[in-house]
């Protein structure tokens, strides 16, 4: 069975997957949305199939790499079509308080956006838990779902080409925070000084896949 962009059934979610080779080595499973790729990753991760060695998710999409002497894409792609998805609320990871300083120079674009105050923002910002669903962009970035619908806003119209380490933003309903210096055309809402990557630390990105998130604000309402 070669995996060729097929459908079919796979578990409870409804919608079925499209299954594409990635390489020698990899399945990209399109799916419709985030919770079905947290929902596809949880049953993978709870059990893995023989031969499959990582697991990539991405806001619609989730990479399967496997050892290709071990296993093959056929076996690869009908485990993931059998899995039996895990619902997001049943996973439940480590709790990381991020500290931050609401000063950041978007605060009151997002403010205007939302229709929201400045300190209600930040209201929102920290009233509850956030879930990294998934890394990507740089080594220690996570995209942190789950926040208040309230706080959905665009990217900006043109990124920066210099965002500082720690810089806290949202971009749509994801919020997240720069691990370095980078471009990003995030709305930046705040900053920390607590490292999200660190070569020393095991492991060293603080927000992995599943970390739950508190974002503390440190100034009392930003002042």
């Amino acid at each position: 069975m070669a995996a060729t962009g097929s459908t079919g059934q796979m578990g409870e979610t409804g919608a079925a997957p499209r299954v594409l080779p990635c390489g020698d080595a990899g399945l990209l499973v399109e799916l419709s949305g985030l919770d079905e790729v947290l929902a596809l990753h949880g049953a993978l991760e709870d059990r893995p199939p023989a031969g499959v060695v990582d697991l990539v998710p991405a806001a619609r999409t989730l990479l399967v790499r496997f050892d290709p002497l071990r296993t093959g894409p056929g076996e690869v792609e009908r485990a993931v079509r059998e899995a039996e998805p895990v619902p997001v609320q049943r996973k439940s990871g480590e709790l990381v308080e991020v500290p931050v300083v609401y000063d950041g120079p978007d605060l009151a674009d997002v403010a205007e956006h939302t229709g929201l105050s400045e300190p209600e923002v930040i209201a929102e910002h920290t009233a509850t838990e956030w879930t990294v669903a998934f890394g990507g962009f740089a080594p220690g970035f996570g995209y942190l779902t789950g926040g208040s619908g309230r706080l959905d806003v665009p990217r900006r119209a043109e990124s920066r080409t210099r965002v500082p380490t720690g810089a806290v933003g949202l971009a749509g309903t994801f919020s997240g925070v720069y691990p370095r210096s980078s471009p990003g055309g995030w709305q930046l809402i705040g900053h920390t000084d607590l490292a999200m990557w660190d070569v020393d630390r095991d492991p060293p990105a603080l927000l992995r896949p599943g970390v739950r998130v508190r974002f503390v604000d440190v100034r009392g309402g930003g002042s």
